[in-house]
């Protein structure tokens, strides 16, 4: 049976939690609750890591549909998530095409989403790392707006700090709607989640 890695990327520690650079940890976090799974820390893993499954019924389902799901949140950092990546799916013999990396993209405004496959990392250390260590960059994306920084404030600045309270309800329904948009990935593939989410 085919594994899906869904890589939640973010950096790992209460500092981080809340920052624009986490929205991964946060749909990882999100599909964990769903399926009323936790995440372990497995020896040599590097990073947290939530084994489950998905059916037609969602997440944490079980039956004759039942795909395996591996969330990960690397507790590498950011600018090494590939090293936890790698080696999570040499572990679980998961290829390229089956990982989705879920992250934050400053070129969309925040409430946008969008699916792919492939592309470059525009600038994004933790795509960037990524790539080099699965020696491709053809793996599926879940991309997250946060939108541009305000003023002449410094995007690395911007990434790393926290949703203003004022965000917090319209964010629960972005993580909502992003780990939505990776179960459909997961279950009916790209083109039906493109159709559904891009926007």
């Amino acid at each position: 049976m085919a594994v899906w890695l869904v890589v939640g990327l973010g950096n790992p520690g209460p500092t981080y939690a809340f920052h624009r650079h986490n929205v991964g940890f946060m749909v990882a976090d999100e599909l964990a609750r769903r399926a009323s799974a936790g995440f372990t820390a497995p020896r040599g893993m590097r990073a947290d890591v939530c084994e489950t499954r998905i059916t037609a019924a969602g997440m944490g389902g079980i039956g004759a549909d039942a795909q395996r799901v591996v969330l990960l949140k690397p507790r590498t950092f950011m600018n090494d998530s590939g090293a936890a990546v790698a080696k999570a799916s040499a572990y679980y013999g998961v290829k390229p095409a089956q990982v989705i990396a879920v992250h934050d993209e400053l070129d969309l405004d925040f409430g946008r989403l969008r699916l792919k496959l492939g592309g470059g990392d525009n600038g994004h250390n933790g795509l960037k790392s990524m790539r080099s260590s699965l020696s491709t960059g053809d793996f599926l994306r879940v991309r997250m707006g946060i939108g541009r920084p305000p003023g002449r404030q410094a995007p690395a600045d911007f990434v790393l700090s926290p949703f203003p309270a004022s965000a917090r309800e319209d964010l629960a329904v972005e993580v909502a709607r992003a780990a939505d948009a990776v179960e459909v990935l997961m279950r009916n593939g790209l083109e039906a989640a493109q159709n559904a989410f891009n926007g």
